[in-house]
């Protein structure tokens, strides 16, 4: 049987020997701005820009129960990821899972890696055993090409990783900023379509032309001097024209693998629209098909919402204005009349 040999997260407060009443965590979407390195020559491939943001979210209720139960969104898939965790965990398959709200799957927004480890964090927590966020995840198979979800479960904001190396390990973590509190993202959704996943995003890498040299070099000098110094002085434009180059770039790579720079017609036509009113931050999440546009403010963000109403929105075709994220998941102990709050955080290795 595995021995969890991890140690817990500052901040994150272990059960009493007597379970509590019922455990419920909160985990937001994160966005996946765009793959650096996808030639591999230097011995890392991918290289991820993410960045966590204020909704869509997990809720998900952990309790005690006599066998491993799930019911609500989703309940095929949490009860998956709790056979992984409770023998990750070492402890008894067994526990009552209910997810109230989740992320919409198979959109680009890290649905999976946040259902995966918040059933995972709710289970240690209501076990009362210590959790890292990064051994659950290798134990539940997420983060193998990208740790932007990780990372932004444990700490949110804006995060660089350093790209897969020869084993399965998730890539280690090189930067995390806080996103400007200012700043807006506009999401754009479609809910007529989805990205490509499972073994279709499997197919879609292996037959992808291989990519530059010369290419992976100028989007790692992209993030290195643009994007991540631009977050770091409160640039907005600066960090969009950065982004979207990114996404230019790569999608202009994946296009033969989603039908074009971006996957859904109806959510470039709004991406170009946005263009067209001066945004300089478009792009779209992983393999969309949800888009996304940087905005410097929610005054801006609210009066591109109105102006591209006006204009009409293609079917299917829905619009959210989020913030960035700067905090991880929040785990809470709900005991009867008294609730605990705590943040997952985690120190980052210099």
């Amino acid at each position: 049987m595995y021995q969890h040999k991890g140690t817990t997260l500052p901040g994150f407060e272990t059960a009493s020997p007597a379970n509590p009443a019922s455990i419920r965590v909160k985990a937001c979407a994160r966005l996946h701005l765009g793959f650096l390195d996808l030639n591999g020559g230097l011995g890392r491939r991918f290289g991820s820009l993410g960045l966590a943001v204020s909704r869509p979210a997990v809720d998900l209720m952990v309790s005690d129960a006599e066998r491993l139960i799930a019911e609500g969104e989703e309940a095929e898939r949490v009860l998956r990821y709790a056979e992984a965790a409770a023998l990750h965990l070492n402890v008894e398959p067994r526990g009552h899972f209910r997810l109230r709200h989740s992320i919409i799957p198979h959109a680009g927004l890290g649905s999976g890696t946040q259902i995966a480890l918040a059933v995972a964090a709710g289970l240690a927590r209501l076990r009362g055993r210590p959790f890292r966020a990064r051994d659950a995840a290798e134990a539940l198979d997420r983060g193998n090409r990208s740790s932007a979800g990780l990372a932004t479960f444990e700490r949110g904001g804006l995060i660089l990783d350093g790209g897969r190396g020869e084993d399965d390990r998730a890539p280690p973590i090189l930067a995390r900023l806080p996103f400007p509190d200012a700043w807006r993202v506009l999401l754009i959704f479609d809910t007529s379509t989805h990205g490509l996943h499972g073994e279709a995003e499997v197919s879609a890498f292996r037959q992808l032309p291989p990519f530059p040299a010369e290419a992976a070099a100028h989007l790692c000098r992209l993030a290195l001097m643009r994007i991540l110094p631009a977050v770091a002085d409160r640039d907005v434009e600066a960090f969009g024209a950065g982004v979207a180059e990114l996404q230019r770039v790569v999608g202009d790579h994946f296009a033969s693998a989603q039908g074009g720079r971006f996957t859904s017609p109806s959510v470039t036509k709004v991406l170009t629209a946005c263009e067209q009113r001066g945004v300089a931050g478009i792009g779209q999440s992983s393999w969309g098909p949800t888009g996304f546009a940087i905005i410097g403010s929610e005054g801006e963000a609210r009066r591109l919402v109105a102006a591209l109403k006006a204009d009409g929105l293609p079917p299917g075709i829905h619009l959210d204005i989020v913030r960035g994220r700067n905090q991880g998941a929040q785990v809470r102990i709900e005991h009867t009349g008294v609730n605990r709050d705590t943040t997952l955080k985690r120190r980052l290795a210099s």
